[in-house]
């Protein structure tokens, strides 16, 4: 892919206290307006912040480890989608990259060699879905073999967030959650968590773990509520905190958010997209949460053209930090209760109400 590289920038930006606005070049507005249609993209690097609006742009996990609240996810991507993807990211000032093995991993592979950027990107990703029946230590061995396929493809010596997906078979997700614990220890994963996992399964491996996770990967939207389930609630209890996606539903677009007079009405007061308030109420409501380049995708389909359209989703995106949704809104958003969801919705069929039973 044809790229045009920019010389590296540093955005000047001041950290406040918790409420007050985040102050912003006028540097930096006028460099991102002028890059709306750009086919291509540089990288700029940006100090770090504390807190912005209420909302931390970092968690600093049990094991010291520093984790950017908002992060890229390059589900359904191509792999020049996720390389294109991520280097908008970077130039955007998102700096957490959140993708799957295979194609996606590719792309961002290739991002990274572009780049030069390692040091600047946290890179997420996940174990693939054991097959059903397999033996435990089958499974257990799998995360090993996967995560040295993937850091050999990566060209990096470790990761710094290893997620392990579920099973209907608790004997399963304990031996892979020992040998997720064993490559923490090892130092090729800074951090391990677990993504779609319900209460029971969090149960599961809580039971026999020795390092709890440190997320658990969730769906989360308006009209869910703050706690569907009590999920959040019972894994925060335990010290798993909540990281996001789906805040526009899933696996596609949901209708009732896109046309939702709710959003539209308090974006126009903010001057923001119905897009930028339903990521807002999820990063305010103290979740970290992972986002789509765009509105564009859909079932193991998503988008990042050349058409300016992935840049431009990302920029505003990027700037979910730099306003606030009032106590008000918050309480309104809040008590939406349509579209309903499940947070655990491409869970195991070992979970309640997964999208893969439904299709059974």
């Amino acid at each position: 892919m044809a790229m045009m590289v920019l010389r590296p920038m540093v955005v000047l930006a001041m950290c406040v206290d918790a409420g007050a606005a985040l102050m912003v070049s006028s540097t930096r507005r006028s460099m991102l307006a002028s890059t709306a249609a750009a086919t291509s993209v540089g990288l700029f690097s940006t100090p770090a912040f504390c807190i912005s609006n209420g909302v931390e742009r970092e968690w600093t996990l049990a094991n010291g480890v520093k984790m950017p609240t908002l992060a890229l996810n390059t589900a359904g991507l191509t792999a020049e989608g996720s390389e294109r993807a991520t280097l908008a990211a970077l130039y955007a000032g998102i700096s957490h990259v959140d993708f799957h093995p295979g194609v996606e991993r590719d792309g961002v592979a290739k991002a990274l060699a572009a780049s030069g950027k390692r040091s600047s990107l946290f890179l997420t990703t996940k174990i693939r879905k054991p097959a059903a029946g397999t033996p435990p230590d089958v499974a257990a061995e799998a995360v090993r073999t996967q995560l040295a396929d993937d850091l050999a493809v990566l060209g990096v010596e470790r990761v710094d967030m290893l997620m392990l997906r579920d099973s209907p078979d608790c004997a399963v997700m304990q031996a892979q959650w020992a040998a997720m614990e064993g490559v923490l220890a090892s130092g090729r994963a800074r951090s391990i968590g677990v993504i779609n996992y319900c209460e029971k399964s969090l149960g599961c491996i809580l039971s026999t773990a020795k390092t709890p996770p440190a997320i658990n990967y969730i769906m989360q939207h308006v009209g869910m509520g703050p706690d569907a389930l009590g999920l959040r609630a019972y894994g925060e209890k335990r010290g798993v905190r909540t990281f996001a996606y789906g805040a526009l539903g899933e696996p596609g677009p949901e209708a009732e958010l896109v046309g939702s007079a709710a959003l539209r009405s308090i974006g126009e007061r903010h001057g923001r997209s119905f897009e930028e308030v339903a990521l807002r109420w999820v990063l305010q409501g103290g979740s970290a949460v992972s986002v789509r380049p765009t509105s564009d995708f859909g079932l193991g389909g998503s988008k990042c053209a050349e058409d300016g359209a992935c840049e431009a989703g990302l920029r505003a995106r990027a700037q979910a930090f730099d306003w606030s949704l009032t106590a008000e809104e918050m309480a309104q958003l809040d008590g939406l209760r349509s579209p309903a969801g499940n947070p655990t919705l491409f869970s195991s069929l070992g979970c309640p109400d997964s999208y893969f039973a439904a299709k059974r």
